[in-house]
């Protein structure tokens, strides 16, 4: 990673509506600062996250079981929004909840047509920003 360069951990995504993790840099605790940003033909939306290396090992943990076929909800300690992964029988692409349960309170919803291999893709997100350090945060 390059300084002030963000690395996508997550990006799940279709032609229509996204869901996307950022590592924009360390804390000096190792944290990593980030940001989820939330996009579909309806609205928008991008909340802060701090992922400590515990995070990281979740997610990995949360791809295998998505691998399986099974839904999972990553982050679910209320430091950070929560992120939801649900193969739903209602939709024909698995929906992606993203929600602010200690901010806001809000939650958005949206359904994404995942390509094939992208658990894969994302292992391979996680590695790439476990390999590198990440950039610390440009203060303006």
């Amino acid at each position: 990673m390059s300084e002030g360069i963000a690395v996508e951990l997550i990006r799940l995504a279709d032609h229509e509506n996204s869901v996307v993790v950022r590592v924009l840099g360390r804390r000096d605790s190792g944290d990593l600062v980030a940001e989820v940003v939330i996009t579909s033909s309806f609205c928008n939306g991008r909340l802060d996250l701090c992922l400590s290396p515990q995070d990281l090992d979740d997610w990995a943990k949360a791809l295998d079981e998505l691998a399986a076929g099974r839904s999972v909800c990553w982050m679910t300690d209320l430091s950070n929004p929560e992120i939801n992964i649900e193969f739903n029988t209602q939709f024909s692409v698995p929906v992606i909840t993203v929600e602010d349960g200690r901010g806001s309170g809000t939650a958005m919803v949206v359904p994404v047509d995942l390509a094939d291999g992208w658990v894969e893709a994302q292992r391979r997100r996680l590695e790439a920003v476990r390999r590198q350090p990440a950039p610390r945060p440009v203060v303006l």
